[in-house]
């Protein structure tokens, strides 16, 4: 196997598995930018997946072809409300942000489960019958080797996630709604002084998050576990959050660390088919991704400089 076999095998499995990551990270910058600590992107990404799913079984001979996409603007929505619990804990009642988060991964799960064996009389929903599904782009995909590597077998949802990484960064940096978002999480009295509303702001940034979170769970749910249970989403929203770090609060880094992070996950999946990894105990690469996000929030890629009111209540007037 010549390295350019390698590379197609490892190139769209690392997108394949980046793109959930990178539509909840996008989320995590989003709230964390206005100085809100979302320790919640797990149980939003549960949230997502599982409205996602039960949209994609109840509606697929309704929508037909439409179903996926209908899914993920639904788990958007369902998604962006429930995060709404987390902002009203943390921005109106100023509630303790990480104890928040923790119990929006407890709550998301809890509701999750609790209605699937409601509804479906079992543990787990039935698998879907309109997933995404791998496509090559038109005359793209016929490039020598570039086609092969980046056109070739590939979900829509990897190229969606990558534009709106730029999106996001060129909201957050090149228009007046960015500027206000980040004013509020470096300072927030001087932000309130110039007539920007804190607590807005800070209350779209993180249904944003919601949003993007839902999006990312969807998408997951989609494409990668094709039906819902307690265990489809297991430590991505985590991974997630390790990239909003990683990526140093920045949109384009929190997409480099995802597509990182997903390349360690895709390793399981295509090392059979790399000499190199053929011989590594199977268990190894599975916890891979895992060590690695450790060795990334332990500073192993240089010190992450945080927006300076991350974490702490705005109390008007206060001084």
């Amino acid at each position: 196997m010549n390295i350019i076999d390698i590379l197609q095998s490892i190139i769209p499995q690392a997108l394949f598995f980046a793109a959930p990551l990178i539509f909840t990270a996008l989320g995590g910058v989003m709230s964390e930018r206005s100085g809100i600590i979302n320790i919640g992107l797990e149980g939003l990404m549960v949230m997502g997946a599982f409205v996602g799913i039960v949209f994609n079984l109840t509606f697929a001979d309704t929508f037909g072809s439409a179903t996926p996409w209908l899914s993920i603007l639904a788990a958007m929505v369902i998604s962006a409300i429930f995060a709404l619990t987390h902002a009203v804990a943390s921005i109106t009642f100023r509630a303790d942000q990480v104890v928040s988060g923790v119990a929006i991964n407890f709550l998301a799960l809890g509701i999750g489960v609790f209605l699937t064996k409601q509804w479906y009389d079992k543990g787990q929903t039935d698998m879907v019958s309109r997933p995404f599904y791998t496509k090559d782009v038109w005359l793209l995909s016929d490039i020598p080797i570039i086609g092969g590597l980046f056109f070739s077998n590939m979900y829509i949802t990897s190229y969606f996630a990558i534009i709106l990484a730029f999106v996001v960064w060129f909201v957050l940096f090149k228009t007046p709604f960015g500027l206000r978002l980040r004013s509020v999480g470096e300072h927030p009295m001087a932000a309130d002084t110039n007539g920007i509303n804190v607590y807005g702001m800070r209350y779209v940034a993180v249904m944003l998050s919601g949003a993007f979170g839902g999006l990312g769970g969807a998408v997951f749910a989609l494409t990668i576990a094709m039906n819902f249970s307690q265990s489809t989403i297991v430590g991505q929203g985590f991974m997630a959050l390790a990239a909003v770090i990683f990526g140093k609060w920045h949109p384009l880094g929190a997409m480099g660390a995802a597509i990182f992070f997903g390349f360690a996950q895709s390793l399981s999946v295509v090392s059979s088919g790399i000499p190199l990894l053929a011989e590594v105990p199977q268990v190894f690469l599975l916890i891979a991704p895992y060590v690695l996000t450790i060795l990334a929030l332990a500073g192993f890629i240089g010190r992450a400089e945080a927006p300076k009111s991350l974490g702490e209540a705005y109390v008007k007037g206060n001084r």
